[in-house]
């Protein structure tokens, strides 16, 4: 876009790649500090039961606290998967733009005319707002829903299942979106038939997918498990 010429396009791949690389080692300490976090929560949600209730324990042989781990395993997924439709919806909203603006502005596809970026940018602020009350509303009330009917036992055991689920997946998706990035600018390098050939078509797809979990649903998984530790401790001397 800055019409410089092809080895500056060169030198800034390659400092992407290494950005890609080092963001994804830096991921890893960010979701290691969010769990320790969880962890000293989920231990001070156990203490503020404890005052209430003497005989509260969290074992795996306890069937309350197993639905409950169960549970929390399962919530990183599903919120995982709405933020990866979330950026493909919003995706597909700014392509239509884009075509919509190729279409009504004349002389834009040649060149000759200046876009319309405040409507694109519009776009990509509403949908980031808008598509993550989902998610976050889910991350809020799980916790009450779960404490309040299943019990005290089922919650510590989610935010077992929760912590672990997002540590996994976490490291997962940072490392893996990293890599899938990087791929594709291995492939357009020449490597492997270069650009145009199936490979760089599937490495294309591959990026795809990697960006939203690099970038999205990856560092979501901090705040998630740290929002359901947080409500919890917070109505921990309600159940």
């Amino acid at each position: 876009m800055g019409g410089m010429g092809k080895e500056t396009r060169e030198i800034t791949d390659s400092l992407d790649e290494l950005g890609n690389t080092t963001a994804a080692i830096g991921k890893g300490f960010a979701i290691g500090a969010a769990a320790l976090a969880a962890l000293a929560i989920i231990a001070a949600y156990v203490e503020t039961i404890l005052v209430n209730n003497p005989d509260f324990t969290l074992e795996l042989s306890d069937p309350q606290v197993l639905v409950g781990m169960f549970i929390g395993g399962a919530i990183p997924f599903l919120i995982a998967s709405i933020t990866m439709t979330a950026v493909g919806d919003a995706a597909f909203d700014m392509i239509r733009e884009i075509r919509r603006q190729f279409k009504e502005i004349p002389g834009l596809l040649e060149g000759n005319a200046e876009p319309d970026t405040a409507r694109c940018v519009d776009i990509a602020t509403t949908a980031a707002l808008k598509r993550m009350l989902l998610p976050g509303a889910i991350a809020v009330i799980a916790p009450v829903v779960v404490g309040f009917g299943l019990g005290a036992e089922s919650l510590g055991g989610m935010l077992g299942g929760g912590l672990l689920g997002c540590v996994l997946l976490a490291l997962m998706m940072a490392n893996a979106g990293g890599a899938w990035d990087n791929a594709k600018k291995y492939v357009e390098k020449g490597n492997l038939g270069g650009k145009g050939s199936d490979v760089h078509a599937a490495a294309v797809v591959g990026d795809t997918v990697g960006d939203p979990f690099k970038d999205t649903s990856g560092p979501s998984m901090n705040i998630l498990i740290n929002v359901m530790a947080i409500v919890s401790l917070v109505i921990a001397p309600l159940l």
